[in-house]
């Protein structure tokens, strides 16, 4: 049986942003509609065949969006893309065709939206979701790449975007 865990949520979040991560924007598109929002949870699942996972808020109901698409894409950013993580994350209230509208955004394989400047696209097909606490995990099957130029990184730390 475990332990029950005496940490409070928001002594949680105040540790959790201490925590550096890479800034990406996750984007769908399909019969369902189409989505974007900021991340910094996301990472490398496998290289064989090449997986990667992202976490979202399942209290958005907009967010059920990517498991009906069956595809997402990870826009991995620059520092020069700082507007659109700002705009992606919610925190300008802007409307969705708004976003997109900040950014130059193709299609390599999946069918959604990919940042043509980005430092890096993992194009996905969604083959596995896990729900835990407040948040689905997607598990997505790398089917394109495009890897941009090796600008400086766009990080998120201490409840700031940062640059390394």
């Amino acid at each position: 049986m475990l332990k029950k865990n005496d940490v409070e949520p928001q002594a949680y979040r105040d540790a959790m942003s201490h925590f550096a991560g890479a800034v990406h924007v996750v984007t769908t598109d399909g019969p369902a509609g189409r989505r974007g929002a900021t991340v910094i949870a996301a990472c490398s699942v496998s290289d064989s065949p090449p997986m990667v996972l992202v976490c979202l808020n399942r209290e958005n109901p907009n967010n059920l969006l990517y498991v009906e698409n069956g595809n997402f894409a990870l826009n991995t950013l620059a520092a020069r893309h700082q507007p659109l993580a700002a705009a992606f994350s919610g925190a300008t209230g802007q409307s969705s065709d708004d976003r997109f509208a900040l950014g130059s955004w193709d299609t390599i394989a999946s069918g959604a939206p990919t940042l043509k400047d980005a430092l890096a696209v993992f194009d996905c097909e969604l083959i596995d979701t896990k729900d835990l606490a407040t948040h689905r995990v997607l598990f997505g099957k790398v089917t394109g790449l495009r890897l941009g130029d090796n600008f400086e990184p766009l990080l998120y730390h201490a409840r700031s975007y940062r640059v390394l």
